[in-house]
């Protein structure tokens, strides 16, 4: 299938799911319910599969470090100018902690910088990109979720939290990578056999903009105002250019290089959200943030990055 087809496609695959998950949220009885119901289901029985199929046919080599490294940098990066951030414009409250998380967690996940490194790259990218992921776990578990707890001056921090989200069936994604990885070492082949990988992608991103239509609120694009502007920024033009930048220096292979590349330009993430809700931060805000800045990247970052792969990437 040519490379623009499948993007067009794709396209579809995105807009459609999101414009019926917006019609029909005031028709569901229980729309969070049913949102989170739904990212369940894709964490748990769509995503994994392909996370363990890509990477398992990968040839693993001692750079690949490189690519969790990369995830935790930037991560941190958009933590630090966050703060930075928090300190140079007024945010009310605790907005400046909301705004703070949702500077650092960016949906580096399957379904955003995987699926682009996936229509890129193909298969090589997206098990590449599930490798780079492999940071997320103890960086939000181990530091952002101490970091709003302590904030926080409704909700403790326990570790608890910790034990019950890391043993969480939404993690399942990188259990597989895990597991793909010491089926590789061990000298397993992937077998020669067709594997749905586009059909099981397709119904996953289906699912996931869908659940990001049920979240939309028109009063989103209205409301935080100055904080969507920041973030975008924030996102989609200061974190790309200081990536683009170190990477000039490091020496590592074009599709590793590519793939740290591509998941700079990623927009917030739904853990940001998540975490908000269970340490009583301001939910709306993060939901807000992480639903437009999604939705700027999906109609605008994600085309000219499409598009202009060729030049940013050579």
């Amino acid at each position: 299938m040519p490379t623009e087809l499948k993007f067009a496609i794709f396209q579809l695959v995105i807009i459609l799911p999101f414009l019926a998950g917006f019609f029909f949220r005031n028709r569901l009885p229980r729309p969070e319910q049913t949102s989170k119901s739904l990212i369940t289901l894709n964490l748990t029985l769509l995503e994994p599969p392909v996370v363990l199929w890509s990477i398992w046919g990968l040839t693993l080599h001692t750079e690949m470090i490189y690519l969790p490294v990369a995830g935790l940098c930037l991560v941190i990066s958009g933590f630090i100018i966050g703060k930075l951030a928090a300190h140079c414009i007024p945010f009310p409250g605790n907005d400046a902690e909301t705004i703070i998380i949702s500077s650092s967690l960016a949906n580096h996940g399957f379904t955003m910088g995987g699926f682009l490194c996936y229509l890129i790259a193909g298969e090589t990218g997206l098990a590449l990109s599930a490798i780079f992921l492999t940071y997320f776990i103890p960086f939000t578990f181990l530091f952002i979720f101490p970091y709003a707890g302590a904030k926080s001056k409704n909700q403790a921090f326990q570790w608890t939290f910790v034990r019950d989200m890391l043993f969480s069936l939404r993690n399942m994604p990188l259990y597989a990578a895990l597991t793909a990885v010491m089926v590789r070492l061990s000298g397993i082949n992937r077998p020669d056999v067709y594997f749905p990988v586009d059909i099981l992608l397709i119904l996953s991103i289906a699912l996931y903009y869908f659940t990001l239509g049920i979240n939309f609120k028109m009063d989103d694009l209205s409301l935080f105002k100055k904080e969507h502007l920041y973030l975008a920024v924030q996102k989609f033009l200061i974190l790309p250019a200081a990536a683009f930048l170190l990477l000039r220096l490091a020496p590592i292979s074009p599709e590793i290089d590519m793939v740290i590349k591509l998941q700079s330009f990623m927009p917030a993430a739904i853990y940001s959200v998540i975490t908000a809700i269970i340490f009583d931060l301001n939910a709306r805000l993060a939901s807000g943030l992480f639903v437009v800045n999604s939705l700027l990247f999906i109609f605008l970052v994600f085309p000219l990055l499409f598009f202009g792969r060729q030049l940013l990437f050579q």
